[in-house]
Order: C-alpha cells, then sequence, then structure tokens
C-alpha cells in the first residue's frame, strides 16, 4: 500500500509564523466560544505555534488542553510559549490529523483552524475529529477560502497571486477553497443535520497598520516559504516571476484605499 503524504503548503517560515502568532481565540474561534466553558477537555488539531490553543485553554481551564500538530519543531515553539505564559493545563503532542493519538471519545471539545485545506483527505480527518470527541461533545472547524478573497484596488500581480496559489495546492492534492466546502465535508462524515451550525466570518486588513502587515508578510512568503519553494518544484513559476508577486503585494500595500478580505467558513457539530 502506497501512503499519501499530505503536504503544508505554506511550511513554517518565520514570514509564516509571524501570521500564525497573530491568532488568536477571537479573531480566530470567535465561532466556538460559546460553546466553552470551565472544565472542558479540548484537543486543538493541527495546532502550529499554539496561540489559539492557549487562548482556548484559558476559556476551559481547569479542563485539559492537548494541541497535536505533525511538525516537532513548531511544537518546541508552542511548548515555550506556553511555558512562558504558565498555562499549566495545556500539552502539545506530535501527532498526525488522519491517525489522532488518542482513544475514542476522548475530548469534549475537538478544533481545527486552517487545516482541511491542507489535507489530501479532509473528510477522513472530519472521521478521526469526529472519533475522539465525546457523545454530545462539539467538532469546530474553520477554513479560509482563497477564492473568495477580495481586494481593492485591483491588482493583476495579487490575481497571478491567487492563480499560483491554487496551482500550487492542486499540485499538493490539497483544496484552497476548503471554506465553502466544509459544510458538505461535515455532512458527508454524517453527523446528525439537527446538531450542524455552519456559518462564515472574515479577516479584514484596511488600516495603514495591517495594510503594511499582510502585504509585507506575503511579499515574504511567496519569495522564501515554502510555498514559493513548492511553485519553483512543481515548475509553476521562477525566481523571477516570484519577486514580481512579491512587488506586486508590496505596490499594494502602499495604496492609502487598500482593502483586503479573507473569507471564512466555519461549522459546528455536534458529534
Amino acid at each position: 500500500m502506497v501512503t499519501i503524504q499530505d503536504v503544508y503548503t505554506h511550511g513554517h517560515h518565520e514570514s509564516v509564523l509571524r501570521a500564525h502568532r497573530r491568532r488568536t481565540a477571537e479573531n480566530s474561534a470567535a465561532y466556538l466560544l460559546p460553546a466553552l466553558s470551565p472544565g472542558l477537555s479540548l484537543l486543538d488539531v493541527g495546532c502550529g505555534p499554539g496561540t489559539v490553543t492557549a487562548d482556548l485553554a484559558t476559556r476551559v481551564a481547569p479542563g485539559a488542553v492537548v494541541g497535536v500538530d505533525a511538525s516537532e519543531a513548531v511544537l518546541e515553539v508552542a511548548r515555550a510559549a506556553a511555558r512562558e505564559a504558565g498555562a499549566t493545563n495545556l500539552t502539545f503532542e506530535h501527532g498526525d490529523a488522519m491517525d489522532l493519538p488518542f482513544p475514542d471519545d476522548s475530548f469534549d471539545v475537538v478544533h481545527a483552524h486552517q487545516v482541511l485545506q491542507h489535507l489530501s483527505d479532509p473528510v477522513g480527518a472530519l472521521r478521526e475529529m469526529r472519533r475522539v470527541a465525546r457523545p454530545g461533545g462539539v467538532v469546530a472547524v474553520r477554513d479560509a477560502d482563497y477564492a473568495a478573497m477580495t481586494w481593492y484596488p485591483e491588482s493583476a500581480g495579487l490575481d497571478e497571486w491567487r492563480e499560483l496559489y491554487h496551482e500550487v495546492t492542486v499540485a499538493n492534492r490539497a483544496e484552497a477553497d476548503a471554506g465553502r466546502r466544509l459544510l458538505a465535508w461535515v455532512r458527508e462524515v454524517g453527523f446528525d443535520p439537527a446538531g450542524i451550525t455552519p456559518g462564515a466570518d472574515v479577516w479584514c486588513y484596511a488600516t495603514a497598520e495591517d495594510r503594511r502587515w499582510w502585504s509585507g508578510l506575503w511579499a515574504e512568503r511567496v519569495t522564501v516559504s515554502d510555498f514559493a519553494r513548492q511553485a519553483v518544484e512543481h515548475g509553476l513559476a521562477d525566481d523571477v516571476a516570484l519577486e514580481a508577486l512579491a512587488e506586486a503585494w508590496r505596490q499594494w500595500g502602499t495604496s492609502e484605499d487598500g482593502w483586503f478580505t479573507v473569507l471564512h467558513g466555519q461549522v459546528l457539530a455536534r458529534a
């Protein structure tokens, strides 16, 4: 049997982790917060550097929280941050979303943020999340939708960036437009429709500070992150083309009228 190894399109370059470290429960999991209460146990699948995980841990303390990620290197970043924050109810473990290292019915809440879009079998991952969720517990997933991202002023360079991003994710057997598919994937797993709550929200970058941060982030990511490396390795771009995309990001970032939204689909499902 041949095992398909999923590829994380972004990788863990500092430009990527810088974006991840800005995430909090409020700006990345607000839809989940009303379902949380002290004492619940929670699993965060694909936790990355753990900022959202640590924030969620404060919402359910003294309940136990576990963050799982396939990258041991990023888990060390998460563990260090948790130690610095003094989070005593939070631990991190190495693990695969397709084969979670926990028994059935282990957690009250199972959460994944920006994870399913990178997997070749997102429905299989959702089945694993449901397996480790206790009956009556909550499975919560949220993913971006690249085709639905919008910006102003119009930019041919950003159009090319989005087209290339889709090409790279297709080569990686991933789904860049996962947000719109979450409800369908959850239904395919077999969750009770009466316990499914779908929705959406956005990140918006429109202030001078946010434009500077977002554009600088992507100008770096399109030239030095794993996304850039994969684009070249797949024969989809070269260094000159990638630098042109970086310049398009920098130009957008200087516009006083600049506005960019990232649409997310999100679903809460009762196990």
